[in-house]
C-alpha cells in the first residue's frame, strides 16, 4: 500500500468527524456537580448581557454620556454574539472540547478584569464588544456540562429545557439583583459581581473536565472567509435594529448604509457556500420548505416575547417606576421562566411538540391581552399574572422547537446541526434585537400620534380642560404665588400628563398586536394540525379502497 506524501491535513467536513465517545454513567455526586456548573456557566452568561441592558440609563450618568450613546454599549456586546458560535463549533471539533473549554472561560475573565479599566464611553463599548465575544462560548459550555452527565434518552428530555431556562433567565434575573449592586458601587458593583461569577465558573471547569472526542481538522480558509461576511452582515443587522428607533429611521443616513452593507454581506456568504463542496452552512437545506417552516416559528416566537423585554420594563420606566419596584416583577418572571423548562421534562416527546406550542401561544396571546389594557396607574403588581404566562410559554415553547430541529438535522447527518445552529441563534439573537427594534418603532410612531390627538383635545377654551387648569393652579397655591406662573405650570403638567397618557395607550397597541400576531400563529397551527389529521384519515381510506381491473374481452 502506498503512502500519500506527508503535509498538512485537508480540512474535513464535519460529517467526517468521529462519533462521540460512548456514555459512561457519573455516581450521583458528579451528575449533579456537572449540572451545578451549567446552570453556573449559563447564569454567568445570561447575567453579563442582562446587566449591560437593564442598566442602560445608570451606566450612562456613570460615563457622562446621553442614554442613546450608552445605548452603543448594548449594540457591542450583541454584535459578536449572532454569529461567534459557527465559528465556535468548528474551534471546538479542531482543537477538542475540553481545551476550548478551558480558553473560553480563561478569555472570559480575562475581559471581566479588563472592565475595571474603562474610564470613558469609548473604552466601555470596546471591552463590551470583547465581553459579547468571550460570552458567547458560555452558553455552548452550558448545554455541554448540562449534556454531560445525562444518560442518551435523557438528554433531550431533562437536559434541553433545563439549560435553556437556564440560559434564559440571566437576563431577568439580572434586573432583581442589578439595584443592590448599583446602589452601592455603581457600575464597579457589576463588574465585580461578573468577575466573581468567571472565577468560579474557571474553577469548575477545570475541575470538571469535559469528554473530549478525538481533534478532526475541519477549519478550512473558506469558512473563514464565509464567517467573516455572515459576522459582517449579522453585526450591521443587530447595530440598525438596536440604533434605528433611537436615531430613527429616516433621520439617520448612516443606519441606510449599514444595513445595506450587511444585505450585500449576507449575499456574498450565501454566493461562496452554495458554491463550495464542503460548505460552511448547507444554503439549499436552510431554504428546504421544513426549515423556512422552523425559522418562521422561531422567529415569530422571538418578535412575540420583546413584548416582554422590551414592552413592561420601558413602560413602567416612563410611569416613573424605579428598578427597585420592579424586583419582585422580575423574580417571578425568573421563577415562572425555571418552571416552564421544569414543566415539560415530564411531557418532553417530539410528537408532543404541537401541543407544546398550541398552548405557549395561547399563554402569551392571553398574557398580552391583558397587558393591552394597561393605564397610568398601572403597576408592577397589576402585570404579575400576565408576565408570568409569557414567561412560563417562553420557556415551554422554545426547548420543543430546539428539540424539532435538532432531531431534523441528526436525521441528515452531523454536518446538518450547524447549519441548524446558525438558524436557532440567527433567530434567537437577531430575532430579539430585530424584535426589539421593530417594538420600539412601532411604539415611538403611535405615540406621536397619540399625542397629537390628546393635544387637539386639550383646548384651553374646553370647559373641561379650563377646569383641570384652575384645579392644579389651586393646588400649587402654596408654592407659587404668582396667578400666572401657577397657570403656566398647571399647563405644563397637564401637557407632561399628555405625553405619559400617550405613551401608555402606544404600549397598549403594542400589546395589541402582540396578541392579534400570537392569536394569527395560534391559528394558523391549528390549520395546519387539521391539515395533518385530514391528511392522517384519507390516506388509510385511499389506501384500503379496491382498485378494479377492466374485464378482458
Amino acid at each position: 500500500m502506498s503512502q500519500s506524501p506527508a503535509g498538512p491535513a485537508a480540512p474535513v467536513p464535519a460529517s467526517a468527524a468521529p462519533a462521540a465517545p460512548p456514555f459512561v454513567p457519573m455516581s450521583w455526586p458528579a451528575t449533579l456537580g456537572y449540572i451545578g456548573a451549567s446552570i453556573t456557566i449559563g447564569l454567568t452568561q445570561g447575567l453579563a448581557q442582562g446587566f449591560v441592558s437593564t442598566n442602560i440609563p445608570q451606566i450612562a450618568g456613570d460615563l457622562g454620556a446621553t442614554t442613546t450613546q450608552a445605548t452603543w454599549l448594548m449594540a457591542a456586546f450583541m454584535i459578536p454574539r449572532a454569529s461567534m458560535p459557527l465559528l465556535l463549533i468548528k474551534i471546538r471539533t479542531q482543537f477538542g472540547l475540553r481545551r476550548f473549554a478551558e480558553v473560553a472561560i480563561l478569555v472570559y475573565l480575562a475581559v471581566s478584569l479588563a472592565a475595571f479599566a474603562i474610564s470613558d464611553l469609548r473604552s466601555a463599548v470596546a471591552v463590551q464588544f470583547f465581553a459579547g465575544m468571550a460570552s458567547a462560548p458560555l452558553s455552548t459550555l452550558a448545554f455541554m456540562y448540562m449534556l454531560e452527565p445525562l444518560p442518551p434518552q435523557w438528554k433531550m428530555r431533562l437536559g434541553l429545557p433545563m439549560v435553556l431556562a437556564t440560559v434564559a433567565t440571566g437576563p431577568m434575573l439580572a434586573r432583581v439583583i442589578s439595584p443592590a449592586l448599583m446602589g452601592d458601587h455603581g457600575w464597579d458593583g457589576l463588574h465585580f459581581m461578573a468577575l466573581g461569577l468567571a472565577a468560579v465558573s474557571l474553577g469548575l471547569v477545570y475541575a470538571l473536565p469535559l469528554t473530549s472526542a478525538p481533534r478532526v481538522k475541519v477549519i478550512a480558509a473558506m469558512d473563514l472567509v464565509s464567517w467573516l461576511l455572515i459576522a459582517t452582515g449579522f453585526g450591521g443587522l443587530t447595530v440598525a435594529f438596536v440604533m434605528g428607533s433611537l436615531h430613527w429611521w429616516t433621520d439617520a443616513d448612516w443606519l441606510g448604509w449599514v444595513l445595506a452593507l450587511a444585505i450585500v454581506a449576507l449575499t456574498l456568504a450565501v454566493v461562496i457556500e452554495l458554491h463550495r463542496k464542503a460548505p460552511l452552512l448547507d444554503i439549499r437545506w436552510l431554504v428546504s420548505p421544513a426549515m423556512l417552516h422552523l425559522t418562521a416559528t422561531l422567529l415569530i416566537f422571538r418578535l412575540v416575547l420583546s413584548e416582554q423585554s422590551s414592552g413592561a420594563p420601558r413602560m413602567f420606566q416612563v410611569l416613573g417606576v424605579t428598578q427597585d419596584q420592579l424586583v419582585p416583577l422580575f423574580a417571578l418572571i425568573s421563577a415562572a421562566t425555571v418552571l416552564g423548562g421544569l414543566a415539560l421534562i415530564p411531557f418532553m416527546k417530539p410528537e408532543r411538540v404541537p401541543l407544546f406550542h398550541v398552548i405557549a401561544l395561547v399563554l402569551i396571546a392571553a398574557g398580552a391581552f391583558m397587558d393591552s389594557h394597561a393605564t397610568m396607574d398601572t403597576r408592577p403588581a397589576q402585570m404579575m399574572l400576565s408576565q408570568a404566562m409569557i414567561a412560563f410559554a417562553g420557556s415551554f415553547f422554545l426547548a420543543p422547537a430546539m428539540m424539532r430541529g435538532l432531531l431534523s438535522a441528526l436525521a441528515r447527518g452531523p454536518n446538518y446541526i450547524l447549519s441548524f445552529v446558525i438558524v436557532f441563534l440567527s433567530t434567537q439573537s437577531l430575532g430579539g434585537a430585530i424584535g426589539s427594534g421593530l417594538f420600539s418603532t412601532f411604539i415611538n410612531h403611535r405615540q406621536v400620534l397619540h399625542l397629537q390627538v390628546l393635544r387637539e383635545e386639550l383646548v384651553a377654551a374646553d370647559p373641561l380642560t379650563a377646569a383641570e387648569i384652575a384645579q392644579r393652579s389651586m393646588a400649587l397655591a402654596p408654592q407659587i404665588a404668582d396667578v400666572a406662573q401657577r397657570n403656566a405650570q398647571a399647563v405644563a403638567q397637564i401637557a407632561q400628563d399628555a405625553g405619559v397618557q400617550a405613551y401608555v395607550m402606544a404600549y397598549n397597541d403594542a400589546y395589541f398586536l402582540t396578541f392579534l400576531v400570537a392569536a394569527a400563529a395560534l391559528c394558523a397551527l391549528l390549520l395546519h394540525l387539521f391539515r395533518d389529521w385530514l391528511a392522517a384519515r384519507i390516506k388509510p381510506l385511499s389506501s384500503s379502497t379496491p382498485t378494479h381491473s377492466e374485464p378482458k374481452t
